[in-house]
């Protein structure tokens, strides 16, 4: 598994062994900064199931300020730590704007600035249970920003429709295969004019 674009392309990223993760693929995630394009530089990322770090630390090679993973799993939080090392050096960076949360994703803890952009890339048996309170609470922390993007990963059988939320793409398809959705915070309706309104 290695950074697939940015200043630290080509690094390799160590992952725990056995099934404590379940990595995004080099090409899911090289389609998903392609999607995202401009947006990551500068951005500040919050990364939940952070498994080995791969969302975040892609996004740290391609422009991003800095950003917190969060992971419950002791050994894949010491890999993101080992990981961040490894992209910092090539980067040639300290990692102060960066930091390690091990704890339970589902909490969406809130830690330093608002983000710009979240990655969630939970173990798929997770998500039906997990979903609908995890959107819950992202609304409540990225409503200072609403052209927040949120970038959930999940096999392409599951379809979520968050309420007052607004799917703005989805990459991959097939049932058991790997899909990117991105969601955005809907808009509250206009108040509608009151005719003869003074």
């Amino acid at each position: 598994m290695r950074i697939s674009g940015g200043q630290a392309r080509g690094i390799t990223l160590a992952v725990p062994k056995g099934d404590a993760v379940r990595p995004a693929t080099d090409g899911m995630r090289q389609a998903v900064f392609s999607s995202l394009g401009a947006r990551v530089a500068g951005a500040r990322f919050l990364d939940l199931f952070a498994g080995s770090g791969g969302y975040g630390l892609e996004a740290l090679s391609r422009g991003a300020a800095g950003g917190v993973f969060v992971e419950q799993n002791a050994k894949a939080a010491a890999c993101v730590r080992q990981n961040i090392a490894a992209v910092c050096k090539s980067l040639r960076r300290d990692g102060r704007d960066l930091t390690v949360v091990q704890g339970d994703a589902r909490t969406v803890p809130a830690v330093g600035a608002v983000p710009d952009l979240v990655f969630i890339d939970p173990p798929y048996d997770l998500i039906a249970e997990a979903a609908p309170g995890l959107f819950v609470k992202l609304a409540e922390l990225l409503a200072p920003k609403p052209e927040a993007l949120v970038v959930f990963e999940a096999p392409g059988e599951i379809e979520l429709a968050p309420p007052g939320w607004t799917l703005l793409k989805r990459l991959g398809k097939g049932v058991r295969q790997p899909t990117v959705s991105f969601f955005r915070r809907t808009p509250p309706a206009a108040a509608p004019a009151v005719n003869g309104a003074a």
